[in-house]
């Protein structure tokens, strides 16, 4: 898949340490577009083409720069990458300014025909088919290069599709997960690009609100545009061309109106580019999260006041939620980002359905997750003597409810509160080791469990005398979590339909 960057903006420094994915670009370069490399196969089309243009031999030009013509040629097909110097010669010897032979775009429509078939070979993929190559030449007609170019991309597209399976996001998951614990889920990268935004727009501390994000947008050159015509596939549309976010209007949408514009935004900031599989999606979405949170909660005035919170002995992540005006599950999972770095306390986060089902989590405090054999966890049922499913039994769903249980890991304290969506129930649980419960509110609790899953006998296994009375005579159907074991949808953007959205910005295009 090429690799778009988005509105030309990237950053070639090095990476800072813990970022998931792409390095950090700062909010005064984001709308700078920058010039990117050209690689061996284009400058050897673009050195060809410049010497065939001036009528010269290979063996010509060769002598004039002192080399074989053998090797001039593999420089011209790509298989040799020539020095600076090599190519300065070049340069004088075909009286061609330097910059002809650098310039990333190939020479002619064939050209780039040719350096896309070369590349297609080359890879990996072709490889393993054990097929003959074909050699790219003059002789090879354009409707034939053509032919074999689009039966490549095609194949490849239809590899990817089928790389996109339930295993393989199950694993992108597991490996993201990962990445994030040995973090401790804090990316400074990302943190500093969310306190250079809030410091552009002169934010003086306390809650974000709309107007502070309209003027973030405009600081980086893009308006925010509510519409109540989005494709149903999409929570936001970037139009790059005329540097506007599209929005849903504020009451037709479950999700916080900053949040989501926030996430648009971060795309730009942290200088994404196209992702070339489900995996780089997936750690987008997360660097957008975090960015979005980032903002809403800066880390130096939340962890001024996780600071105090710890000092007080008196931890409460209701606290954070009403300080900042998010979510519970904003507050909880930002609250994982500062935990470790700031508080020097592993912690765990869980987000569950109603029937124990994970659909996200993290841990870096040894608590042992449900997992299958590829080491992922969502789509896993917790145990039910766990706090995130004990709170669904709760009388009163609008409060917390807190908990200890024993597990084979370990004995954890945790707060889980009840998530109402359209989708239905939720909880959202933060847990900690028990020696590290003495900083939380809700310590006193006496509500006290054990779980001895993944042992069946603890609450997968029914007791004996029902599985006497009902075993071979019951026959459920079961309700499928289509989300967790259907293949991922296909497109650059799994599940969103390009049509849709190109007709979408095309009509407000229009408008405008």
């Amino acid at each position: 898949m090429a690799r778009a960057k988005v509105n030309g903006m990237s950053d070639t420094s090095a990476p800072r340490e813990g970022r998931l994915s792409r390095p950090h670009v700062s909010t005064e370069t984001a709308t700078r577009p920058e010039r990117a490399a050209p690689d061996a196969l284009t400058i050897g089309r673009r050195l060809r083409h410049v010497r065939q243009g001036a009528e010269r031999t290979l063996g010509d030009v060769a002598a004039a720069v002192g080399m074989s013509p053998s090797a001039l040629s593999l420089i011209e097909n790509g298989k040799r990458e020539p020095r600076l110097s090599v190519l300065t010669s070049l340069a004088e010897v075909l009286d061609v300014p330097l910059a002809d032979l650098l310039a990333t775009a190939p020479p002619s429509r064939r050209a780039a025909l040719e350096i896309r078939l070369e590349r297609a070979q080359r890879a990996e993929q072709y490889s393993a088919l054990g097929l003959p190559t074909v050699r790219v030449g003059p002789r090879l007609p354009t409707e034939a290069l053509e032919a074999l170019v689009g039966m490549h991309e095609a194949l490849a597209s239809m590899q990817s599709e089928r790389a996109a399976t339930p295993e393989h996001a199950r694993r992108a998951n597991a490996e993201l997960r990962t990445r994030m614990r040995e973090a401790d889920n804090y990316f400074g990268d990302i943190e500093q690009a969310a306190a250079d935004l809030l410091a552009g727009v002169g934010h003086a501390g306390g809650p974000v609100s709309r107007t502070s994000v309209d003027r973030m947008a405009e600081h980086l050159g893009f308006s925010l545009v509510h519409t109540s015509d989005l494709p149903n596939s999409t929570r936001t549309v970037s139009d790059l061309a005329n540097r506007r976010i599209y929005l849903p209007q504020p009451e037709a949408g479950q999700h916080d109106a900053r949040s989501l514009a926030l996430q648009a935004l971060g795309h730009l900031v942290l200088g994404h580019e196209v992702p070339a599989d489900y995996a780089e999606f997936l750690s987008q979405r997360v660097e957008i999260n975090y960015f979005a949170a980032a903002v809403l909660m800066p880390e130096k005035e939340l962890g001024a006041r996780l600071l105090e919170a710890k000092a007080a002995k008196d931890i409460s992540i209701e606290d954070l939620r009403d300080a900042y005006g998010v979510s519970y599950e904003t507050a909880a999972h930002r609250f994982t980002n500062l935990a470790t770095k700031v508080l020097d306390i592993p912690v765990h986060f869980m987000r569950i359905s109603a029937d124990g089902v994970i659909y996200k989590a993290y841990e870096n405090d040894g608590i042992v997750f449900p997992a299958d054999a590829t080491g992922a966890i969502e789509g896993q049922r917790v145990c039910k003597h766990w706090t995130a499913r004990v709170v669904f039994d709760q009388p009163d769903l609008s409060r917390s409810y807190q908990q200890y249980t024993d597990t084979r890991s370990g004995t954890y304290w945790c707060s889980a509160f009840v998530d109402r969506t359209s989708s239905g129930l939720f909880s959202v649980n933060v847990g900690t080791p028990y020696q590290h419960v003495k900083w939380f509110r809700g310590r006193e609790t006496t509500s006290r469990s054990q779980s001895r899953c993944p042992d069946p006998s603890c609450c997968t296994q029914p007791p004996g005398e029902l599985t006497a009375r009902w075993g071979g005579h019951a026959w459920p159907s079961a309700r499928v979590h289509s989300h967790l074991l259907a293949a991922m949808p296909p497109g650059t953007f799994p599940g969103v339909d390009d049509t849709e959205v190109y007709q979408f910005l095309e009509r407000h295009a229009r408008e405008s």
